[in-house]
């Protein structure tokens, strides 16, 4: 499930980074500025400090936006309401929603794996994958905290505007119902990839690091947009047109602003990236 898990939680960086591209850009319209930085939700304690074009975006700008509220997502609240959502309100379990084969599937990875299923069956199938897929990350040095809470802290350290593009909720929702109408699929597809996993986290790392956007869409958008079009469309395409109006009214604003999202938000024919080139802004990658 690499195109579509790796877009939430696989992360990047490269050692020889210090004069390479990487994935940040500058959009200009007249003299308004945007910085737009494609992110990494967890990372490897080894992966800082973060390429230099990011740290010259935050610095040059006095507003950092987020996918949503970073804070919010945080409180125990929230995430009170991202568990009851991730987990079925009917009592029942996993198996139950899944054909026979897929859920012997499922068994015999945890099994291998020594992860004790029985603990997890509460879980939906997305929110179920996403945990077993951080779970294999965390073999390779994967950690929690990626380039959104790093610079979500020092935003706040330093006393800068921070602002989201989408509620907790919104996102709760997505996150929540990734699987839906596609469970069986989701699940064998997520469980045959964790076995290439690393090395396809590997390939990712490099794309993401160099800013190669050819490579980022190949792995990050085309697959989802070709196998699950309307997946693709519910978490690529209608968000980023729920987005594009919010991060062009920045161009209103006195202040400058350093935009960070999902790097296969940004890359394709549906990313931020061509909707603003559209829309008459010059983009340029720092």
């Amino acid at each position: 499930m690499k195109s579509i898990i790796v877009s939430f939680v696989l992360v990047a960086v490269f050692s020889t980074w210090a004069t390479a591209e990487t994935s940040v850009w500058k959009a200009q319209k007249g003299n308004s500025v945007i910085y737009l930085g494609g992110t990494c939700h967890v990372l490897r304690e080894s992966d800082y400090p973060l390429p230099p074009e990011f740290d010259k975006a935050y610095q040059s700008s006095e507003i950092v936006v987020f996918e949503t509220d970073l804070g919010k997502l945080q409180e125990p609240s929230t995430q009170q309401r991202l568990l009851a959502k991730s987990m079925y309100s009917d009592g029942s379990t996993i198996d139950k929603h899944l054909s026979a084969q897929a859920y012997a599937t499922l068994s015999a990875y945890c099994e291998a794996s020594g992860i004790p299923l029985q603990a997890l069956l509460q879980f939906k199938p997305s929110m179920l994958m996403i945990t077993l897929t951080i779970m294999e990350l965390m073999k390779s040095g994967v950690s929690q905290q990626g380039v959104d809470q790093f610079f979500h802290d020092l935003a706040k350290k330093d006393g800068k505007v921070v602002a989201g593009l989408e509620t907790v909720d919104q996102q709760i929702d997505f996150v929540a119902s990734m699987a839906d109408g596609n469970e069986d699929e989701f699940v064998t597809y997520a469980i045959k990839d964790m076995k290439t996993l690393k090395q396809q986290y590997g390939i990712l790392v490099e794309a993401w690091r160099t800013g190669d956007t050819v490579k980022l869409q190949e792995i990050m958008v085309s697959e989802l947009k070709s196998r699950w079009p309307e997946l693709y469309n519910k978490l690529i395409t209608d968000r980023n047109r729920n987005w594009l109006p919010k991060i062009e009214a920045y161009r209103q604003t006195p202040q400058r602003e350093f935009v960070l999202v999902g790097a296969g938000h940004l890359v394709g024919p549906d990313g931020i990236l061509a909707a603003l080139q559209k829309k008459g802004y010059t983009i340029d990658k720092l």
